[in-house]
Protein backbone atom coordinates (compact mmCIF):
# COMPACT_ATOMS: atom_id res chain seq x y z
CA UNK A 1 0.00 0.00 0.00
CA UNK A 2 0.78 3.35 -0.14
CA UNK A 3 3.15 4.79 2.59
CA UNK A 4 1.19 7.28 4.33
CA UNK A 5 3.52 10.66 4.85
CA UNK A 6 4.52 11.17 7.90
CA UNK A 7 4.50 14.93 9.78
CA UNK A 8 7.61 15.49 10.74
CA UNK A 9 9.20 18.72 11.87
CA UNK A 10 12.18 17.54 10.48
CA UNK A 11 11.37 16.64 7.33
CA UNK A 12 9.51 19.91 7.03
CA UNK A 13 13.17 21.57 7.33
CA UNK A 14 14.58 19.14 4.92
CA UNK A 15 12.28 18.68 2.08
CA UNK A 16 14.21 16.75 0.90
CA UNK A 17 11.93 13.18 2.30
CA UNK A 18 9.16 14.35 1.25
CA UNK A 19 9.37 14.77 -2.11
CA UNK A 20 11.32 11.30 -1.95
CA UNK A 21 8.26 9.97 -0.24
CA UNK A 22 5.90 11.78 -2.93
CA UNK A 23 7.86 10.06 -5.92
CA UNK A 24 7.51 6.64 -4.43
CA UNK A 25 3.38 7.42 -4.13
CA UNK A 26 3.15 8.29 -7.37
CA UNK A 27 5.47 4.99 -8.69
CA UNK A 28 3.21 3.28 -6.44
CA UNK A 29 0.39 4.62 -7.87
CA UNK A 30 1.76 4.22 -11.31
CA UNK A 31 2.29 0.75 -10.95
CA UNK A 32 -1.24 -0.16 -9.41
CA UNK A 33 -2.40 1.57 -12.68
CA UNK A 34 -0.37 -0.50 -14.68
CA UNK A 35 -1.27 -4.12 -12.42
CA UNK A 36 -5.23 -3.06 -12.80
CA UNK A 37 -4.90 -2.08 -17.02
CA UNK A 38 -2.95 -5.47 -17.32
CA UNK A 39 -5.38 -7.07 -15.49
CA UNK A 40 -8.40 -5.15 -16.71
CA UNK A 41 -6.76 -6.71 -20.26
CA UNK A 42 -6.52 -10.30 -19.29
CA UNK A 43 -9.70 -9.92 -17.81
CA UNK A 44 -11.61 -7.91 -20.29
CA UNK A 45 -10.65 -10.29 -23.43
CA UNK A 46 -12.33 -13.37 -21.30
CA UNK A 47 -15.25 -11.38 -20.59
CA UNK A 48 -15.53 -10.24 -24.33
CA UNK A 49 -15.44 -14.32 -25.29
CA UNK A 50 -18.06 -14.52 -22.21
CA UNK A 51 -20.39 -11.73 -23.83
CA UNK A 52 -19.45 -13.11 -27.92
CA UNK A 53 -21.02 -16.63 -26.63
CA UNK A 54 -23.82 -15.22 -24.82
CA UNK A 55 -24.50 -13.38 -27.46
CA UNK A 56 -24.01 -16.17 -29.64
CA UNK A 57 -26.52 -18.15 -27.80
CA UNK A 58 -29.10 -15.32 -27.46
CA UNK A 59 -28.93 -14.71 -31.23
CA UNK A 60 -29.80 -18.33 -31.37
CA UNK A 61 -32.73 -18.02 -29.21
CA UNK A 62 -34.15 -15.14 -30.82
CA UNK A 63 -33.96 -16.65 -34.72
CA UNK A 64 -35.49 -20.04 -33.95
CA UNK A 65 -38.55 -17.66 -32.01
CA UNK A 66 -38.89 -15.41 -34.61
CA UNK A 67 -38.68 -18.38 -37.28
CA UNK A 68 -41.33 -20.28 -35.28
CA UNK A 69 -43.58 -17.02 -34.80
CA UNK A 70 -42.66 -16.55 -38.89
CA UNK A 71 -43.93 -19.99 -39.33
CA UNK A 72 -46.79 -19.54 -37.08
CA UNK A 73 -48.01 -16.38 -38.94
CA UNK A 74 -47.19 -17.94 -42.64
CA UNK A 75 -49.70 -21.14 -41.33
CA UNK A 76 -52.16 -18.76 -39.96
CA UNK A 77 -52.28 -16.20 -43.43
CA UNK A 78 -52.29 -19.37 -45.15
CA UNK A 79 -55.25 -20.96 -43.37
CA UNK A 80 -57.15 -17.31 -43.63
CA UNK A 81 -56.38 -17.40 -48.08
CA UNK A 82 -57.32 -20.96 -48.52
CA UNK A 83 -60.83 -19.93 -46.18
CA UNK A 84 -60.66 -16.13 -48.58
CA UNK A 85 -60.32 -18.46 -51.36
CA UNK A 86 -63.23 -21.07 -50.96
CA UNK A 87 -66.03 -18.30 -49.95
CA UNK A 88 -64.98 -15.88 -52.89
CA UNK A 89 -64.59 -19.23 -54.90
CA UNK A 90 -68.56 -19.75 -53.62
CA UNK A 91 -69.63 -16.13 -54.21
CA UNK A 92 -68.29 -16.95 -58.19
CA UNK A 93 -70.55 -20.16 -58.34
CA UNK A 94 -73.33 -18.07 -56.88
CA UNK A 95 -72.99 -15.15 -59.19
CA UNK A 96 -72.43 -17.89 -61.99
CA UNK A 97 -75.70 -19.45 -61.38
CA UNK A 98 -77.61 -16.33 -61.26
CA UNK A 99 -76.47 -15.24 -64.63
CA UNK A 100 -76.74 -18.06 -66.34
CA UNK A 101 -80.42 -18.29 -64.81
CA UNK A 102 -81.16 -14.10 -66.04
CA UNK A 103 -79.80 -15.51 -69.65
CA UNK A 104 -82.17 -18.33 -69.68
CA UNK A 105 -85.20 -16.14 -68.84
CA UNK A 106 -84.13 -13.92 -71.76
CA UNK A 107 -83.78 -16.89 -73.93
CA UNK A 108 -87.32 -18.07 -73.10
CA UNK A 109 -88.91 -14.89 -73.40
CA UNK A 110 -87.40 -14.39 -76.80
CA UNK A 111 -89.01 -18.04 -77.41
CA UNK A 112 -85.33 -19.76 -78.18
CA UNK A 113 -85.09 -23.70 -77.07
CA UNK A 114 -83.25 -24.47 -74.05
CA UNK A 115 -80.59 -26.45 -73.22
CA UNK A 116 -83.00 -28.97 -71.73
CA UNK A 117 -85.67 -28.32 -74.61
CA UNK A 118 -82.85 -29.32 -77.33
CA UNK A 119 -81.64 -32.14 -75.40
CA UNK A 120 -85.31 -33.59 -75.40
CA UNK A 121 -85.49 -33.10 -78.94
CA UNK A 122 -82.29 -34.93 -79.78
CA UNK A 123 -83.84 -37.63 -77.79
CA UNK A 124 -87.11 -37.88 -79.98
CA UNK A 125 -84.65 -37.44 -82.96
CA UNK A 126 -83.15 -40.59 -81.86
CA UNK A 127 -85.81 -42.23 -80.91
CA UNK A 128 -87.30 -41.56 -84.36
CA UNK A 129 -84.03 -42.77 -86.59
CA UNK A 130 -84.67 -46.11 -84.75
CA UNK A 131 -88.17 -46.57 -85.54
CA UNK A 132 -87.40 -45.60 -89.24
CA UNK A 133 -84.50 -48.00 -89.47
CA UNK A 134 -86.55 -50.49 -87.95
CA UNK A 135 -89.48 -49.83 -90.45
CA UNK A 136 -87.36 -49.59 -93.65
CA UNK A 137 -85.07 -52.93 -92.21
CA UNK A 138 -88.91 -54.63 -91.95
CA UNK A 139 -89.62 -53.51 -95.36
CA UNK A 140 -86.39 -54.38 -97.24
CA UNK A 141 -86.95 -58.10 -95.70
CA UNK A 142 -90.53 -58.79 -98.08
CA UNK A 143 -88.92 -57.01 -101.34
CA UNK A 144 -85.65 -59.60 -101.27
CA UNK A 145 -87.96 -62.54 -100.75
CA UNK A 146 -90.63 -61.25 -103.17
CA UNK A 147 -87.50 -60.63 -105.88
CA UNK A 148 -86.17 -63.71 -105.18
CA UNK A 149 -89.52 -65.69 -106.35
CA UNK A 150 -89.64 -63.60 -109.51
CA UNK A 151 -87.55 -65.81 -112.04
CA UNK A 152 -88.98 -64.08 -115.09
CA UNK A 153 -89.23 -60.37 -115.70
CA UNK A 154 -92.52 -59.23 -116.03
CA UNK A 155 -93.85 -57.82 -119.45
CA UNK A 156 -96.00 -54.56 -120.23
CA UNK A 157 -99.07 -55.31 -121.68
CA UNK A 158 -99.41 -53.14 -124.40
CA UNK A 159 -101.55 -49.71 -123.74
CA UNK A 160 -104.93 -49.87 -124.41
CA UNK A 161 -106.57 -48.01 -127.01
CA UNK A 162 -107.44 -44.12 -125.55
CA UNK A 163 -110.71 -42.77 -126.70
CA UNK A 164 -110.93 -39.16 -128.05
CA UNK A 165 -113.05 -38.20 -125.10
CA UNK A 166 -110.78 -40.16 -122.59
CA UNK A 167 -107.58 -38.26 -124.10
CA UNK A 168 -109.26 -35.01 -123.13
CA UNK A 169 -109.87 -36.10 -120.11
CA UNK A 170 -106.71 -36.97 -118.74
CA UNK A 171 -106.88 -40.44 -119.73
CA UNK A 172 -103.00 -40.79 -120.79
CA UNK A 173 -101.82 -39.52 -117.60
CA UNK A 174 -104.25 -42.10 -115.89
CA UNK A 175 -102.80 -44.65 -118.09
CA UNK A 176 -99.31 -42.82 -117.36
CA UNK A 177 -100.09 -43.99 -113.62
CA UNK A 178 -101.54 -47.24 -113.85
CA UNK A 179 -98.68 -48.49 -116.23
CA UNK A 180 -95.85 -47.00 -113.40
CA UNK A 181 -98.20 -48.96 -110.60
CA UNK A 182 -98.04 -52.36 -112.62
CA UNK A 183 -93.83 -51.72 -113.29
CA UNK A 184 -93.33 -50.55 -109.96
CA UNK A 185 -95.49 -54.11 -108.64
CA UNK A 186 -93.49 -56.09 -110.97
CA UNK A 187 -89.99 -54.62 -109.98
Amino acid sequence: MVKKLQKNSASKKTGAPLSGSVKDSAQQIWQAGLGAFNKAQAEGSKAFEALVKEGVNLQRKTQSAAEEKLSEASHKMSSIASDISSKASGQWDKLEGIFEERVAKALNKLGAPSAQDIRALTARIDALNESVQKLTANKAAPKATAKARVTAPAVAKPASRVTPKAARKGAPQAATKAATKKAAKAA
